[in-house]
Order: C-alpha cells, then structure tokens, then sequence
C-alpha cells in the first residue's frame, strides 16, 4: 500500500505534519507562482576591545576580511537552505543581498535579502542566510574573543504568499 502525502494537521496548525501527526513536505503544486521576497537580520554583539580592534583594522580579523567573507557564506547558505531544512524546497534563487552595518559601535547587524518567483516562499532562505553570514563572523573573528555574541536572528519582512510580514520596504 502506497503512503498518501501527508495533508496539514488542521488540529495543530502546523503546514508541515499530517492529522497523524507524522512530518511531511507541504505540497505547494497547487498554488500560484508569484514574486516571493523575505529580508532577515542577525545580530551580532562584540566585545568593545573586540569591535575597536576590528574598526580600526578595517573589519579584518587575523583569518582576513570578515564582512566579504560574512557574504560570500551567507549566500552560499541561502542557496543551499533546501539541503539543510529538511522540509525546504529547492528553489531557483533569483535575488539575494546580503548587507552589514554596525548599529552601535558593538553591535553588527546582517541583513540578508532573497526573492524568488515561485509557488513558495523565501523566508527560511533569508534567515539561514543571515545565520550563516553571523555564525563566519564569529568564526572569523573568535582568535579576538570567544565572548561573542549571536543574537536577535528573526525575519524582518516577506511579501508574495497568503501571509505577509513587516514593513512595506519588502515589496519589490
């Protein structure tokens, strides 16, 4: 006897486990395509020894350039979200931008961007990508200290799906 496709739990809520409370993959076969768009931030909170030292060495570390680096990773992971989430499906990444900024003189914010046109949205894509770009910061940067901290990983905005979240900066 085949498994059928797990359907949404309606008692739960949860898209991604069937009545039966077993996980499955959301079939999204049946929903438009459209333009889908996420942005997510990351914190991360350095030492002030720690964050003078990388300002005044122009935002390199001994291991070389954190924020390049801090992208390229981040995009690498953003493209990458499908084999790391078990449920996420592979997408096609049409769009992804990810930016850094210091907030306070110790605090780092990543801003990861991703947009797609597809029947799914991109939002695990933008925090795994905001994630990954924190986590090469603290890696590039942890020979400085070990009292670094990753903090406030959360979506900022998603536009293009049934729900949409944050600011209207995300409608692109």
């Amino acid at each position: 006897m085949a498994a059928k496709p797990p359907a949404p739990s309606k008692a739960s809520g949860l898209t991604h486990v069937d009545a039966d409370g077993r996980p499955g993959m959301v079939d999204v076969g049946a929903k438009r395509v459209t333009r889908r768009f996420a942005i997510a931030e990351a914190r991360v909170h350095f030492p002030a020894d720690v964050a003078a030292t990388l300002q005044r060495e122009g935002l390199r570390s001994p291991k070389g350039p954190v924020i390049d680096t801090a992208i390229i990773a981040g995009t690498m992971a953003v493209k990458r979200t499908h084999e790391l989430i078990p449920f996420c499906h592979p997408l096609a990444i049409e769009r992804c931008r990810i930016e850094a900024h210091f907030e306070t003189p110790q605090v780092l914010v990543l801003r990861c961007e991703v947009g797609v046109e597809h029947r799914t949205g991109v939002e695990m894509e933008a925090l795994t990508g905001a994630s990954v770009a924190a986590l090469t910061v603290y890696d590039m940067c942890k020979a400085l200290s070990h009292e670094i901290v990753i903090a406030d990983i959360r979506l900022v905005a998603k536009r293009g799906g049934r729900h949409e979240v944050g600011p209207d900066e995300g409608k692109r």
